[in-house]
């Protein structure tokens, strides 16, 4: 029986016999308050869900989880996009792991303006943060999903009146050499849809976002392509991996198409 001076058996740190390495151990689904700085007010605060792993040599039992959370807090009170290298540095060194993996969650709004009544109404999105640390080098790239419409050229063509069009939901996850506003992101995916989704429209401003989508039918294979080149111009980003999904009204089943491109 252990008394109150007695030392506490670390488990975790005991020798595993096995001899299997674990790509990948840690804590999933945490709320974190987060800053994240904001093209048009400066700084937009909001709460992040974290993935938090590291990499576990094949001689250890486990990692220590509560570490994890007291990185989080260790930091100040609302964690920055700019302070992400630091917490993955300070996780594998408290850890002792050589690889360590963050991904950071959060939904980020944007106020959007309707296209004819000038009604302003916010839209949010949501970003990924994703950082990798291996041996001290360290990668990070930003996942953004949007909502869209989108119009099938198909139905338009074959149609005496009207066309089939549904929501869309188009993803970029990017890599880059210098900084890029979230707000930049967002708008080469709205701009390879069909049309832009928003949260308030007048009927004036419907009327223009049913013609906008008819007027511009798009497969998601034309959405992927046409994003591709909206991404390609763009010095600051090196690497893409971008994807397109209908949400079929007419089909029971959804349509799809994913694209990578490395453009070192």
């Amino acid at each position: 029986m252990n008394t109150p001076n007695s030392p506490i058996a670390d488990v975790q740190n005991t020798v595993d016999t096995r001899h299997i390495a674990i790509n990948k151990v840690g804590i999933k689904s945490i709320r974190h308050p987060i800053k994240v700085q904001d093209k048009s007010t400066g700084v937009q605060h909001t709460i992040a869900m974290f993935n938090m792993y590291v990499g576990l040599p094949h001689n250890f039992k486990g990692t220590h989880m509560s570490r994890f959370v007291e990185i989080l807090n260790s930091h100040e009170r609302e964690i920055s996009v700019e302070n992400f290298p630091v917490m993955l540095r300070d996780m594998v060194a408290k850890l002792e792991a050589e690889t360590g993996h963050i991904e950071m969650n959060f939904p980020y709004f944007i106020n959007k303006t309707a296209p004819i009544s000038g009604v302003q109404s916010l839209m949010d999105y949501d970003v990924t943060f994703i950082g990798d640390i291996c041996h001290g080098e360290i990668a990070t790239s930003v996942k953004v999903v949007v909502p869209v419409t989108s119009l099938c050229p198909c139905s338009k063509k074959i149609s005496e009146y009207g066309a089939h069009n549904q929501r869309c939901r188009i993803e970029a996850k990017v890599r880059m050499k210098s900084r890029i506003w979230i707000e930049e992101i967002v708008r080469y995916l709205e701009k390879a849809a069909s049309t832009e989704v928003f949260a308030v429209l007048k009927r004036p401003d419907e009327k223009y976002v049913t013609e906008a989508a008819y007027d511009n039918p798009k497969f998601v294979e034309d959405i992927v392509r046409d994003l591709a080149l909206l991404l390609d111009g763009d010095d600051r980003i090196s690497w893409f991996t971008i994807n397109s999904e209908n949400f079929e009204s007419i089909h029971n089943h959804n349509a799809f198409a994913e694209l990578t491109r490395d453009k070192r």
